[in-house]
């Protein structure tokens, strides 16, 4: 999958693209037969702002009807399971990450969706199957974005000697950048930086980590900075502890991370390097009743349009996920500055990105959870 060209193209200013995009009340078809409010569940934060102001808002000022907002997307496969077992799913559109979304849809939790029948062609009439390309990678997932997930680093550490933080590794170096770091609290990314830093060449790394050889020496790498880390389970948290002073680098999503620096202004730059490009979008639960599901599918058509989805990037750094929308990239909504550097596609920033398998993750995401757990509580 190539996901370091999606941003190609000449930027346009965000304001005329928008103004070129907006659709009124009676353009939009009307929604026969459809539920009069919608629960959607998402990652809070940067992101979900991101998500109102480009297409929640518009939504409900063209249909009016209520969007009800619930973060829960870090918890999203197993409340639908807990859901499923009880006959009572309350959740009309969820936000996964993709191989959350591959699991959901093997295990008959989510809908599939037909991309060039449920979904906006381009303005040119190119055909969404073929508008977001090799990102459609399961029946029952409907990107938005590419994102990272990435490292901040205080830019104001007296113990490091004017030194900064470069390379992945580094993170592991605590005689050269000593101090606390923040890890979010399960395996991924964090294993394949590990066996990054031991030795393991990246294209080996996954083929390494199938065997409980290769995730003990996972374990072992992470345990050498056990003690100086803070586990995080929100994207929140990380940009928070760097504002507080209370860790010295951590990872997180690079749209946070870009709220950080940008946005309010703390001493906390980018480490870009071995990044992990990651999928977001849709999932549709089974099973809904009709009206919800019509509902369901009048907003997707609108929320993954080429314009709506340009106009996320307005307001957060990730990659659009249709190539339509790359040129319409333009300026941040209230900052003025040119977004187009600031994605994690963007050529500077993806010299050494490490392409995160969802495949992989999909198949061994339970096993790879509980030996996590089981690591931390040793």
């Amino acid at each position: 999958m190539r996901l370091t060209n999606l941003l190609g193209g000449t930027a346009l200013a965000m304001t005329a693209a928008a103004a070129a995009g907006a659709i009124s009340a009676q353009e939009l078809p009307a929604c026969e037969g459809c539920a009069d409010s919608m629960t959607i569940v998402s990652w809070g934060g940067a992101y979900s702002n991101s998500q109102a102001k480009a297409y929640h808002e518009p939504y409900q000022e063209l249909t009016g009807i209520e969007i009800v907002n619930d973060e829960s997307s870090a918890e999203a496969v197993a409340k639908l399971r807990a859901m499923d077992e009880a006959g009572n799913v309350t959740w009309d559109l969820v936000d996964v990450v993709a191989s959350d979304a591959m699991r959901l849809c093997d295990e008959g939790l989510a809908m599939e969706i037909d991309a060039d029948a449920d979904l906006a062609a381009a303005p040119d009439g190119t055909t969404a199957s073929e508008d977001f390309g090799d990102l459609l990678v399961s029946e029952c997932f409907i990107p938005q974005i590419v994102y990272s997930t990435t490292f901040g680093y205080r830019t104001d550490v007296a113990e490091w000697g004017g030194k900064t933080p470069d390379d992945i590794c580094d993170v592991f170096d605590l005689e050269a950048f000593p101090g606390k770091r923040s890890l979010e609290k399960r395996p991924i990314n964090n294993m394949e930086w590990a066996l990054l830093c031991d030795g393991v060449a990246k294209e080996d790394v996954y083929d390494v980590l199938e065997t409980d050889e290769g995730q003990a020496q996972a374990l072992a790498k992470l345990a050498t900075i056990k003690d100086s880390v803070v586990w995080w389970s929100a994207g929140a948290e990380t940009p928070q502890l760097l504002a507080d002073g209370e860790v010295v680098m951590g990872s997180t999503y690079n749209g946070r991370l870009f709220a950080l620096i940008e946005e309010q202004k703390q001493p906390v730059a980018m480490l870009w390097d071995a990044q992990v490009f990651d999928l977001d979008g849709w999932i549709i639960p089974a099973g809904l009743p009709d009206d919800r599901k019509a509902r369901v599918m009048h907003y997707l058509n609108f929320a993954t349009d080429t314009q709506r989805l340009a106009d996320q990037a307005a307001y957060i750094s990730y990659g659009p996920a249709r190539k339509s929308s790359a040129p319409l990239v333009g300026k941040h909504a209230e900052l003025g500055i040119e977004m187009a550097p600031h994605m994690p596609t963007d050529p500077e920033n993806s010299k050494n990105t490490f392409l995160y398998n969802y495949e992989w993750w999909a198949d061994y995401r339970d096993d790879m959870d509980a030996k996590f757990q089981s690591w931390l509580l040793n």
